[in-house]
């Protein structure tokens, strides 16, 4: 099977289960912004390897696919089936919270905006938060016009927030401060 497929040379894509739509469709934008999400946090796993954060990560990524699967699916039993698959439910939230919280704990108060850098991998998480808030308001606007499971903008507001922490987490491990703003 070939990489190209030439299906999508007049601005359509298909989606999971059929049907194509737009390429600029807000289904595609936030299934997109998803498959961005992933990318970026494995790029934030590549850089200065942090084996506690990292293997936060890993089960991310696979939720990741889920949900940008469920994105991309219009047929609801087939989103069920999606979110099975990576068994995103109200446990996998609060594993995302035990982490932020553990992260939490690491740290001192937060007092001020933080300005984003630091190190390189503290600077790859706070750009994967950004990715992951745009992903979020996407999935908020489809959301308007099809029904998704809640779970979905949970799962993604619950991530950005632990990438906020895992960014600060790594700053201090490191041993670099943080720019307050």
């Amino acid at each position: 099977m070939k990489i190209y497929t030439k299906t999508g040379d007049e601005g359509s894509t298909g989606l999971f289960g059929g049907g194509r739509v737009a390429k600029d469709n807000i289904r595609v934008e936030a299934y997109g912004d998803v498959d961005e999400l992933n990318a970026v946090i494995g790029m934030a796993r590549s850089v200065e390897m942090m084996p506690r954060i990292d293997e936060v990560l890993v089960p991310i990524q696979r939720d990741l696919f889920a949900i940008g699967a469920l994105l991309a699916t219009p047929d609801r039993d087939k989103m069920a089936q999606h979110l099975q698959k990576a068994r995103i439910d109200d446990g996998r939230i609060e594993e995302l919270e035990r982490a932020i919280d553990e992260g939490e704990a690491e740290l001192e108060p937060l007092t001020a905006f933080i300005i984003p850098g630091g190190t390189p991998k503290s600077a790859a998480l706070h750009v994967a938060r950004t990715v992951c808030r745009r992903a979020e308001r996407h999935v908020v606007r489809l959301q308007h016009d099809v029904e998704l499971p809640p779970l979905a903008v949970i799962y993604l507001n619950r991530l950005s927030d632990l990438l906020f922490t895992l960014a600060r987490v790594a700053n201090r491990r490191a041993g670099a401060g943080e720019v307050t703003w």
